[in-house]
């Protein structure tokens, strides 16, 4: 009788099979890059209940094609997909109501999430394409070229936008200053 000399057992933590390489790159990218995809949805135009959701839908895109994505490149894909999502997002959304006049986000007890939420109703007021690139550049602190490669456009425009994006966002300050009520500046 010939018997095997395989016999199954139970492997051992250091017998297991290497991890597969493509979910091993997803987990090690969901885990650097959530925060960074959740707070840029955020920031151009998804609303906090949906920006979970719409990262979900981002990394699911990623799943799919991260094969395909040369590596060192990951951050420029998440970022292109991320503004693909949030513009479905906001044109899905535009018939829903608008966000509510600034002086709601007054009732936060907060002064981080006031902050934040005074933050979201100003760039709220920039359009879309100026907003991507005053996000992008202003707050996730990617270099103008890096903008260019990731929306798809020129150099130039990238350096246009951002030149109007300020002056929006400069004007839009000036107002909400001018509109203050007296004192609330010194709380």
């Amino acid at each position: 009788m010939v018997t095997s000399s395989i016999v199954a057992k139970p492997l051992s933590h250091a017998e297991a099979p290497p991890a597969d390489p493509v979910e091993s790159r997803l987990e090690q990218l969901i885990e650097r890059e959530f925060a960074f995809v959740w707070r840029l949805l955020r920031r151009v135009g998804v609303t906090e209940d949906d920006a979970d959701g719409a990262a979900e839908q981002v990394f699911i895109a990623v799943a799919r094609r991260l094969p395909d994505i040369r590596l060192g490149n990951e951050r420029a894909f998440l970022i292109g997909t991320a503004l693909h999502v949030a513009a479905r997002s906001r044109r899905t959304s535009e018939s829903a109501a608008v966000v509510g006049p600034l002086a709601s986000s007054l009732a936060d007890s907060s002064e981080a999430r006031h902050a934040c939420a005074l933050l979201d109703a100003l760039l709220q007021q920039l359009p879309f394409e100026l907003r991507v690139v005053f996000v992008l550049f202003e707050i996730e602190q990617l270099s103008t070229p890096e903008i260019a490669q990731v929306v798809g456009v020129p150099l130039d425009a990238v350096n246009a936008r951002l030149s109007r994006a300020r002056d929006e966002f400069s004007e839009l300050t000036k107002h909400l200053e001018a509109s203050a009520p007296a004192g609330a500046a010194d709380e």
